[in-house]
């Protein structure tokens, strides 16, 4: 029930979200919603639990920083901006036949479903009754604040290297970025991988191993990392750059993961 129940509220959110995007005629605040939409999953399935426990408590608190520091950041952003280019393409190519169902089902649906597939370890802890924490439920917490520094930090040094005219058309190599090229992203992964050690307390919630390996795969083929590569992978000074950082991981070697 409480699934269904949590379902039902991103379901709902996502569509709200749809008629406000073909209002303002930008799909891309879609973006905007990613993060406040792992937090209502994690309000709405804590409020439901008849027993609160350790695990859900935390849970609660690291998922609630996490996506309001995202929405935050994006906000800060994007709004005002016109839609996103990725949006623009999209359109362009959906024609105007059927354009707007395929907005909602292929940009706010989709996105609601891989919220809900990451938000997995939450949708575990959230209907369990075992109060138990361990040592891997500690090092979960670590992990999570080594992961919400590297993205915080990495978005921190993106911002105020755009901010300098002088950057103008340069790429950012210093910072965490000359350990990972994708610092924010890897930081990204790694708070969720933190979360599911979280909510590791009892067997059956390691099926919530599906949530971070769903955004590491996101945001290693699909959605990240893939288009940031593609748009600066002919410019010399990338290469350059690619050449010496790893792509994701730090430390992992120069061509590593």
């Amino acid at each position: 029930m409480t699934i269904l129940i949590i379902s039902g509220v991103i379901f709902t959110y996502f569509t709200v979200l749809f008629f406000l995007a073909q209002y303002l005629h930008n799909n891309s605040i879609v973006d905007l919603a990613w993060g406040i939409g792992f937090v209502l999953v994690a309000i709405t399935g804590y409020f439901i639990m008849p027993q609160k426990t350790t695990a859900s408590t935390i849970v609660l608190v690291l998922v609630t920083v996490w996506g309001l520091r995202l929405f935050f950041h994006l906000a800060k952003r994007n709004i005002g901006k016109p839609e996103d280019y990725r949006y623009v393409n999209m359109r362009k190519r959906w024609g105007h036949h059927f354009a707007k169902l395929k907005a909602y089902l292929n940009v706010f649906v989709l996105q609601g479903v891989l919220l809900l597939v990451v938000s997995m370890p939450i949708l575990f802890v959230m209907t369990s009754s075992t109060d138990a924490f361990y040592w891997w439920n500690g090092l979960g917490i670590v992990i999570w604040g080594v992961g919400f520094a590297f993205e915080t930090i990495g978005d921190a040094q993106l911002t105020n290297f755009k901010k300098n005219g002088s950057n103008q058309g340069k790429l950012l190599t210093t910072g965490l970025w000359s350990i990972t090229r994708h610092p924010n992203y890897f930081g990204e992964a790694l708070s969720w991988w933190g979360i599911f050690l979280v909510t590791l307390s009892e067997l059956r919630n390691s099926w919530g191993l599906i949530g971070p390996l769903t955004i590491t795969l996101l945001l290693l083929f699909v959605s990240g990392v893939p288009l940031l590569e593609k748009k600066y992978k002919d410019r010399p000074d990338f290469i350059a750059y690619a050449d010496k950082t790893p792509k994701f991981v730090p430390f992992f070697g120069k061509k590593g993961l």
